[in-house]
């Protein structure tokens, strides 16, 4: 039996707007994995005096409710300021979209969820974090349960490819289950580095990979 989709819905399914990639970012998340069946990617340019989204764009992966979502989402945030856009609801996203069957709430979470993690990501490399707090173990495994295992489509904390984390002096270093030459272990330094490198206290970042 079908799901008992709004016609808003339907039309920001069937020509979703701001779809794509900025290739020259200011910031960018990834929220959730194909495997679990949805994933949102998330693109910010911000102009840096006024804190304003200049642009948004997002991917998507999933069914029509995230799909749909992610495009709303994007015309509620671009052109709010970073702190105006922190506050988008998910339901003020479902309203926007005459409602989501409640089977499909994750999606507008997801799409709110990706949204916000882009603009920590921005905030986290322009210094604008107000509270340092110092970057523990477990700050940094969820970060890495946003890094994806490109084999399976899950994260790498939940394929149990993290053997290791330890930190020292600024020093990251993450040990990873998988050899060096390994087809996806350049992908996967490059994803760890990207989501960690932003934290205030880390210097410097060592993934190292099982011989």
């Amino acid at each position: 039996m079908p799901l008992p989709y709004s016609e808003k819905v339907m039309e920001h399914f069937r020509q979703p707007r701001n779809v794509g990639r900025i290739e020259d970012a200011d910031a960018k998340s990834i929220e959730g994995s194909p495997a679990c069946g949805d994933m949102v990617a998330v693109y910010l340019k911000v102009d840096r005096e006024s804190l304003r989204i200049d642009d948004i764009k997002f991917e998507s992966y999933g069914c029509a409710s995230n799909i749909a979502t992610g495009s709303i989402i994007t015309e509620l945030a671009k052109g709010k300021t970073l702190e105006e856009a922190k506050h988008i609801t998910w339901k003020q996203a479902s309203e926007a979209l005459g409602g989501l069957p409640p089977i499909k709430t994750h999606c507008s979470i997801l799409a709110v969820d990706g949204l916000r993690a882009a603009i920590e990501n921005y905030e986290e490399r322009h210094g604008l974090i107000r509270e340092h707090k110092p970057t523990t173990i477990e700050v940094i495994r969820k970060r890495l349960k946003r890094v994806m295992n490109p084999m399976v489509g899950l994260d790498l904390v939940r394929t149990k490819v993290v053997k290791d984390i330890e930190i020292a002096d600024g020093v990251v270093r993450v040990a990873i289950d998988l050899p060096a030459d390994h087809q996806f272990a350049a992908n996967i330094r490059e994803e760890i580095s990207e989501k960690i490198q932003p934290l205030w206290d880390v210097q410097k970042i060592v993934v190292e990979f099982t011989e």
